[in-house]
């Protein structure tokens, strides 16, 4: 992601994500309100609740999550306010997440007037392996995090050239490549978290996903073939090079509901309790007011947005110098795409519980 605050940064391109963090509270305080009532015969929560947000990036979301996440434990509290619990959030990312940023925001929050006192910490790491110690975490968040892989799938050579991810012509090893691939990295997910998580804790999650169960039979992730749409019409006309498009794919899967359901229990460690689906538009304030739909400002939005997530990636393939010219051109590809059809994110969000 771009670090800073910069006009392409994701702290200032991230609306969307916030967006999304906001629909995930139904099942977010349900989860926290059953944590307090299973727990209530032993006056609540711990004294001090251990919580973990995973892939919290950097900007205004993360400390949006949190706040939130205050205020419905106060409110639990609100009739036992002298027993109200401490706070412990960890907030982990990979090591290159600019963190600086993100705690730069900390004065300002911490400045109010809180009830609950709430200690933050940084836990730079990946989540696809240990983070904490056996036992330590009551609860754990992530959002449109997971559908990011550990690594791009080993074995794509270049049977998948001219593509960037699972398209309706991508070859079937492409598909199985990558469906491998996120199995092998959401297992080791819930394996890890089930030893970092005490007996009973808690995780809500929510990513990127499919409505349907062959990868390649439509192409909902539209939002990427249209980068390499981009990419390849650059690569026609020499601006970057045929054999870095053709060795280029994204780190991410999108599963179905079937593949998490099947993971989570052959896995073993946590019960699911709950799973529900939301549509995201991806002009996500579409949903929020009535203003007359404007296709070159979603467009832009759109793109920007895209851009403030994957330019690292795109960068180190291509180089720094296409960048500019990359994103002026997808904007204008996203204009066109908005103008004909308004297409949303597919997003499961899951409940679980350790075992």
């Amino acid at each position: 992601m771009n670090a800073g605050d910069g006009e392409t940064s994701y702290a200032n391109n991230s609306s969307f994500q916030q967006v999304v963090i906001s629909k995930t509270w139904a099942v977010l305080d349900k989860t926290l309100k059953d944590m307090y009532t299973r727990n209530n015969h032993n006056n609540g929560f711990p004294k001090c609740i251990k919580i973990a947000d995973l892939g919290c990036a950097s900007g205004p979301n993360t400390l949006f999550l949190i706040s939130h996440r205050m205020d419905t434990i106060e409110d639990l509290y609100k009739h036992n306010v002298k027993n109200l619990p401490q706070l412990e959030v960890f907030l982990n990312d990979l090591p290159d997440n600019d963190f600086n940023n993100l705690f730069k925001l900390l004065p300002n929050f911490c400045g109010k007037k809180l009830k609950l006192e709430c200690f933050m910490y940084g836990v730079p790491g990946s989540f696809h392996g240990r983070l904490f110690p056996s036992n330590s975490l009551n609860f754990a968040y992530s959002s449109y995090s997971l559908h990011w892989l550990s690594q791009i799938p080993e074995g794509l050579g270049k049977n998948n050239k001219e593509n960037i991810y699972i398209v309706p012509n991508s070859p079937p090893q492409v598909c199985e490549a990558y469906a491998k691939q996120f199995q092998k990295d959401f297992s080791r997910f819930l394996s890890t978290r089930s030893e970092e998580i005490t007996s009973d804790g808690r995780m809500v999650l929510a990513f990127i996903g499919r409505s349907f169960a062959d990868p390649s039979s439509r192409d909902e992730l539209v939002i990427y073939t249209m980068l390499a749409e981009t990419l390849s019409d650059m690569a026609a006309q020499g601006l970057v090079k045929k054999d870095d498009l053709y060795s280029f794919n994204m780190p991410v899967y999108m599963p179905c509901l079937q593949e998490v359901e099947s993971i989570i229990g052959d896995e073993g460690s946590f019960n699911l309790d709950k799973m529900e689906v939301i549509r995201v538009p991806w002009d996500a304030h579409e949903d929020y007011n009535d203003r007359v739909f404007d296709k070159n400002r979603s467009g832009k939005l759109v793109a920007d947005c895209v851009r403030a997530i994957v330019e690292p990636i795109l960068a180190s393939h291509f180089g720094s110098s296409v960048i500019d010219d990359v994103f002026d051109r997808y904007a204008k590809k996203m204009v066109e795409r908005l103008s004909k059809e308004r297409s949303s994110y597919f997003t499961p969000i899951i409940s679980l519980t350790r075992k």
